[in-house]
């Protein structure tokens, strides 16, 4: 039986200090059937360059972006919108 897909949903504004370690985090899972979601609110640091640089490693890394920052809960229905998965998860920029 097929594990259904898992959306990871982060969201992301001048997260540049952690933001790679979370997608580490959620690269190294066990878990196979999973596509991380990434919604930036107009990051003015290096975020979107470290997540750009994500997006070529797997295809399962993908990056909505806004033009104004209008906080996480705004941003995971967002995400949710852009989900394709039986399942959601929550996952902030700054977590592991």
């Amino acid at each position: 039986m097929a594990i259904p897909l898992v959306s990871v949903i982060m969201p992301s504004f001048n997260s540049g200090k952690h933001i790679e370690e979370s997608v580490e985090s959620v690269l190294a899972q066990d878990l196979e059937n999973w596509e991380l979601i990434i919604v930036d609110g107009g990051s003015s640091d290096n975020t979107l360059a470290l997540i750009l640089k994500k997006t070529k490693i797997s295809k399962k890394i993908k990056l909505v972006k806004s033009k104004k920052d209008y906080g996480p809960a705004h941003a995971r229905s967002v995400g949710i919108e852009h989900s394709k998965g039986k399942y959601i998860a929550f996952l902030d920029a700054d977590d592991t």
